[in-house]
């Protein structure tokens, strides 16, 4: 099997058991919430940015953005001074780096922005100008991520 879709896989289980723990059952949080206002086309609103964080980004962040430590060490986002610079999220998030996988082929280049400018948003950080998906667009040919 090709690490890639090795690596690919093995997110897709850790998503699976973080959504079989939050007691969701499998459904994305507008299913389990009964919220079928975000359902469509992904856009770079806090709204899709809450809900790609919660299914997908705090099964190793956490709820809190705290990060977590044990086998690996998970950053915390939460009050992290690297947010200020919105290319160095965008660049990991598309890239990846060490343990942090590479998004740029399960996201859309709206739904990176939207995670981007909520976590810029939330649990401390207060930079408030928004991920586009242009911006996304402009550093996704950057291959060595930053």
């Amino acid at each position: 099997m090709n690490p890639l879709t090795r690596r690919y896989r093995l997110w897709a289980i850790a998503g699976a058991v973080a959504m079989f723990l939050s007691g969701s059952g499998g459904k994305t949080l507008a299913q389990s919430t009964g919220d079928t206002a975000g359902i469509g086309p992904p856009t770079a609103s806090s709204t899709s940015g809450e809900q790609t964080y919660r299914e997908i980004c705090q099964a190793c962040h956490m709820p809190d953005a705290q990060g977590a430590s044990g086998a690996a060490k998970i950053p915390a986002l939460a009050a992290n001074p690297h947010l200020a610079d919105s290319d160095f999220l965008v660049g990991r998030l598309l890239h990846g780096k060490g343990g942090m996988p590479a998004f740029s082929e399960m996201l859309s280049e709206q739904q990176i922005a939207g995670v981007a400018t909520y976590v810029r948003t939330h649990f401390g950080n207060a930079y408030t100008k928004p991920v586009t998906a242009a911006d996304v667009k402009r550093l996704s040919g950057d291959a060595g991520g930053n």
